[in-house]
């Protein structure tokens, strides 16, 4: 007789939710400065985290505040909705926007008194923040490069689609920020109930992407469901390639725990695409781990399963059988920086946000200038899966007012930057990040500055070697696909990571445990000089430690 395993905590919580309104709305305005953990949990659904300054700690005393997220699909929003966010950035928040790796705004320090005003301002602007966060479809991420040949709108087309179709459908959001009041929903008003996600919505999170062939920008093979868009000779859209089961998430104490890329699943025509990624979706649905919530992401079923029954169940579910994969062009990351020119004859141009935080700092006045560009110009934003922002659809008579505006606020262009520090990134963590083990952004300049320099003296700086840091090993930064990766595994030590692949195509391997921030480029460098004297011609850093394999590797415990 097997033993009844109850399922987790949070499923329990959800499913006596009442669609996610819980007591939400009473500890709202009950005077306190947070909510209680039963509350903290569904605050997730709702685009919201709790956190607390561990800076400002006093003892047990908490300085609590909330992360809140928004939901824009590809990160696209016109000018206008671009100022709104600044504004609230100003009076509600900690006067900075951050742009995540998920091609979203975030803003951080909103007291909880001011949580529904915020909400308020930016469902006025059709923007919403339900389903940011939670264990939803969170936001659908594509390729960043606005249409110099047509190719993003047909692709931002079908991920507007997805996102307004897999978008909660409970009306507690309003009920509980807005007094009841209309809001933002994609296409479509709420129901009363979830329909497709059930009172227990999904296991865990779940990332959907859609990249342009070639393009990696958004780390596909790192999404739940990663889609490819294929274009004929004549940009005529072709179908798409799935790929399904990726996911970075990962415990340094729980060695069934790992960082996975997806699988080749197969292809479909446009017609069957949205058919397709929602029977995906609710195969997770129906099977995914609801015990364990450390096995709860899809990745787990598709390695517990293998992707050929993972197929077979798709396809009988569907009614009809997926098409071969597709060969398509090897993948590329590309960051889109500078000026470049779109199909109608006006011009994008990229800018590097380093690790997505647009602020005023000393003589950089990044925000100032922002603000100024789109209140004047009033360029299309495009936010990008590497935190940078890209302002598209200038005029040729605007191109020297733009670039004056940037060096009037001391924003260098994009080429002034090392290649080391253009492709870095990092996560957020210290000092509010509930899931922080150790720093991350706030000592990635320092550290990645101090590479650069290695990188340059040993004469690599024409390569591009990809680094990429994280406060706990949850992988917000994708770490492990990166070139080198410092993945926090406690306080102010790292695990090191080595040769990922900037195409997104190779996990990178465990090298070293418990770094100290300090020997940190040390214990690089010695990587960083041998593949300078035994690289072949056209081997990128990840290439040659792959082929090779590293000198004095972890023990095979540490390598899992």
């Amino acid at each position: 007789m097997h033993k009844k395993v109850k399922p987790a905590k949070e499923e329990l919580l959800k499913a006596a939710s009442n669609d996610l309104r819980g007591s939400l709305v009473e500890e709202l305005t009950n005077g306190t400065p947070s909510f209680t953990k039963d509350s903290y949990q569904l605050l997730k659904f709702h685009g919201l985290y709790q956190q607390d300054d561990r800076d400002k700690r006093q003892g047990k005393n908490k300085e609590y505040s909330f992360m809140i997220r928004c939901r824009i699909p590809g990160g696209k929003i016109n000018a206008e909705q671009y100022l709104a966010h600044d504004r609230l950035a100003d009076t509600h928040a900690n006067g900075k926007l951050r742009i995540t790796t998920r091609q979203t705004f975030q803003f951080h320090g909103v007291i909880k008194e001011n949580i529904s005003e915020t909400l308020s301002q930016i469902n006025d602007l059709m923007l919403t923040t339900m389903g940011a966060c939670g264990d939803v479809v969170r936001n659908v991420m594509y390729s960043p490069i606005p249409d110099i040949s047509s190719k993003q709108e047909i692709i931002r087309k079908y991920a507007n689609e997805i996102s307004d179709k897999l978008l909660p459908q409970t009306k507690a959001f309003h009920d509980v920020w807005l007094d009841g009041e209309k809001v933002y929903s994609g296409e479509k008003e709420y129901a009363s109930v979830e329909n497709f996600y059930g009172p227990t919505y999904l296991p865990r999170k779940f990332k959907i992407g859609i990249a342009e062939a070639g393009d990696n920008s958004i780390d596909l093979y790192t999404q739940d469901i990663g889609i490819v868009a294929l274009f004929d000779d004549s940009n005529q859209l072709e179908g798409f390639n799935l790929i399904a089961g990726g996911g970075l998430g990962m415990n340094h104490k729980k060695s069934d725990t790992f960082p996975r890329l997806g699988d080749h699943l197969g292809f479909v025509t446009e017609d069957k695409l949205y058919q397709t990624v929602e029977t995906i979706v609710a195969i997770q649905r129906d099977n995914g781990d609801r015990t364990n919530r450390k096995q709860a992401r899809m990745k787990y079923l598709i390695d517990n399963w293998g992707i050929e029954k993972f197929r077979d169940e798709l396809e009988e579910r569907l009614g009809f059988k997926l098409e071969p994969f597709r060969d398509m062009p090897e993948f590329e990351l590309k960051l889109y920086h500078g000026w470049h020119r779109q199909q109608d004859g006006r011009w994008f141009i990229g800018l590097f946000i380093e690790n997505g935080r647009i602020k005023n700092e000393g003589e950089l006045r990044i925000k100032d200038g922002l603000k100024e560009i789109a209140t004047t110009i009033k360029p299309g934003i495009q936010l990008t899966p590497h935190q940078d922002i890209i302002l598209t659809d200038i005029k040729e008579e605007d191109r020297e007012a733009v670039e004056n505006i940037l060096k009037e606020n001391g924003i260098p262009l994009p080429d002034t930057y090392s290649n080391a520090v253009r492709f870095a990134m990092a996560c957020p963590a210290m000092p509010t990040c509930g899931l922080a083990i150790t720093e991350s952004e706030r000592v990635m300049p320092q550290i990645i500055r101090e590479i650069e320099h290695e990188i340059a003296k040993i004469g690599l700086q024409d390569k591009t070697i990809t680094v990429r840091m994280t406060g706990c090993p949850n992988g917000c930064a994708r770490p492990y696909v990166a070139d080198i990766a410092f993945v926090g595994q406690s306080l102010e030590k790292y695990s090191v990571y080595v040769a990922g692949a900037s195409s997104g195509d190779h996990l990178s391997t465990r090298y070293r445990d418990l770094v100290p921030f300090s020997e940190l480029t040390n214990t690089v460098r010695p990587l960083l000089e041998q593949y300078k004297n035994e690289h072949t011609n056209g081997e990128t850093f990840g290439d040659f430690w792959r082929r090779t394999g590293l000198p004095q590797p972890a023990t095979q415990a540490d390598a899992k």
